[in-house]
């Protein structure tokens, strides 16, 4: 049986262009996303070609172009309670869920309402055939940094198990990590910031067009 899911209520759409200036001032537009693991990061090059002679760019006496960067479009999508979170760019797709719903306090093991969330993202991966899927597992900072290293190994490997039974395809390759509490998406000083600091993330590349 399916567990009921809630509605979707919360979008948001951003691009972001940048084109930063060697001898003037520019600010970062690419540093203030702390939930970047490595592997993780847009690879989007830019697409048109800009030439810094145009008068119309009025750069600042002495200053050049440096290399032009194009950051992927991102949606974010959270269902009503926060428990799941869906980040779509033109890249990748990323499946947020937070640990109270796939598992008991301290614990790897999932429970039966918890491989059906897990079903309804293997039935995504299958729409975008993918041959690489990421899971990734993070934990608060309570407790020791060791002991979150290995939980959130331990379950980023339980939700890559019913993963791969549930898709059974040898043509897919699963990268599983465990980061303990590093890479925060939210406030750690505060239960409902660690609560959504506590996850399991499935990325996979967007395939289809």
């Amino acid at each position: 049986m399916t567990t009921p899911r809630l509605p979707l209520t919360l979008g948001a759409a951003t691009l972001l262009l940048a084109a930063h200036l060697h001898g003037a001032t520019a600010a970062r537009a690419d540093g203030g996303d702390p939930s970047v693991p490595p592997g993780t990061e847009a690879s989007a090059s830019a697409p048109v070609k800009i030439d810094p002679t145009d008068p119309d760019l009025k750069l600042p006496e002495g200053a050049t172009l440096a290399e032009p960067k194009v950051l992927d479009i991102k949606s974010v999508v959270e269902d009503q309670s926060g428990d799941e979170r869906r980040e779509d760019t033109n890249a990748d797709v990323t499946f947020a869920l937070q640990a109270e719903v796939l598992f008991s306090k301290d614990s790897a093991k999932l429970g039966a309402a918890a491989k059906a969330r897990i079903g309804a993202i293997a039935d995504e991966i299958r729409k975008q055939n993918p041959t690489q899927v990421r899971v990734f597992g993070f934990t608060d900072n309570l407790g020791t940094s060791a002991h979150g290293d290995v939980l959130s190994r331990q379950r980023a490997n339980a939700v890559q198990a019913v993963l791969d039974q549930d898709l059974n395809d040898p043509n897919i390759t699963f990268d599983v990590r465990g980061y303990g509490e590093q890479y925060p998406i939210a406030d750690n000083s505060t239960e409902e910031g660690r609560k959504k600091n506590r996850r399991v993330e499935v990325t996979f590349p967007r395939t289809e067009s």
